[in-house]
């Protein structure tokens, strides 16, 4: 058998037997490919399966520095790739080795134990990056302005005032139905069911209800099975769609391209943590089903204070790199 049959039989047994998406398919085929290309001008000859069970981990270890250098090095006009997202795409070609000499040892019998060794590279957990209290408030009103008609204006005021004043992510804002917000107002909690259908209650501050119930009476199809966000042609609102909207309002604004709707979430976590809310709190109303997700939010605080702090401080004129070395190492300064 060839090494191109094999990955045919891998990916093959990837969608049968594991219920892999096209785009994880996608994905392994890619560098597959790639790695079947190096190996061939590494080694001088086309890998079949004696050769692919002969490989040792010098072997893969230098493909991967050559995508490496590839990713970081500008070539053909194009910027390099960002070291942290080099990282991701290592880890990535790293999990699909592994995967692939699995099933050549389970399924073909070519025992290679190489790619088990391989060391998975750790990419920086980004940090979030609210809006400013000022940014988030106009963010309903802004993008409602926009558009041309009084229904779309009211559905977007109340969407995007429920995406900040809730927490929610733009998905479980339009998987909602009218009879979810019909049945929260009693109670003033919508049930909104997340991430593997888990499901969590978000509170309705008053603003964020007065918006839905006026856009409630605005709806054009209020039957409490339709959708509460629907689109122009009455369906689903599609989160392009809405995702579009603020874009194009951002732009007017000037405002930097992480305004989006999710940012509203991100503001919505960080201006409660500001205003003192605990993480257990934050972490429910989020829906995240760690409370180590929610240390990227202290971790943003931080860095957002060591900002002010070198941007503010006296000392920080005296050397803005010693002075923020000294408090990141918890140095204190003399009492007042």
């Amino acid at each position: 058998m060839t090494g191109e049959d094999a990955v045919a039989a891998f990916l093959s047994w990837l969608a049968a037997e594991r219920g892999a998406s096209p785009r994880t398919i996608d994905a392994y085929r890619g560098d597959l490919a790639l790695f079947f290309s190096f190996m061939t001008e590494h080694r001088g000859a086309p890998l079949d399966l004696r050769a692919l069970g002969a490989l040792g981990l010098p072997d893969l270890r230098a493909w991967l520095a050559h995508e490496q250098t590839r990713a970081l090095t500008p070539h053909g006009g194009r910027p390099a790739t960002t070291r942290d997202r080099a990282a991701r795409s290592r880890a990535r070609r790293v999990s699909t080795l592994r995967s692939f000499f699995r099933f050549l040892d389970r399924r073909l019998n070519v025992e290679n134990p190489a790619a088990q060794l391989l060391v998975t590279p750790r990419a920086k957990t980004p940090l979030p990056r609210p809006l400013t209290r000022g940014d988030a408030a106009e963010v309903a009103p802004g993008v409602a302005a926009t558009e041309r008609t009084p229904m779309a204006q009211a559905r977007d005021e109340a969407l995007f005032l429920l995406l900040y004043g809730a927490g929610l992510r733009i998905s479980e804002a339009l998987a909602l139905n009218v009879g979810d917000f019909d049945a929260a107002r009693a109670g003033g909690f919508l049930r909104i069911v997340g991430k593997g259908g888990k499901e969590r209650l978000a509170p309705l501050v008053p603003r964020v209800l007065d918006a839905l119930t006026q856009w409630r009476r605005a709806h054009p199809s209020p039957a409490r099975d339709e959708p509460l966000f629907p689109g122009v042609r009455g369906g689903r609102l599609n989160p392009a769609v809405a995702q579009r909207a603020m874009r194009e309002w951002r732009i007017g604004e000037g405002l930097p391209d992480h305004a989006t709707p999710h940012a509203l979430r991100h503001s919505f976590a960080t201006h409660l943590l500001e205003g003192g809310a605990d993480l257990r709190s934050i972490q429910e109303l989020l829906g995240h089903a760690s409370l180590s997700t929610m240390q990227r939010y202290t971790l943003a605080d931080e860095a957002r204070l060591l900002d002010v702090w070198e941007r503010a401080h006296p000392r920080a004129a005296l050397g803005a790199a010693d002075g923020a070395e000294g408090l990141r190492a918890g140095e204190k300064g003399e009492p007042e």
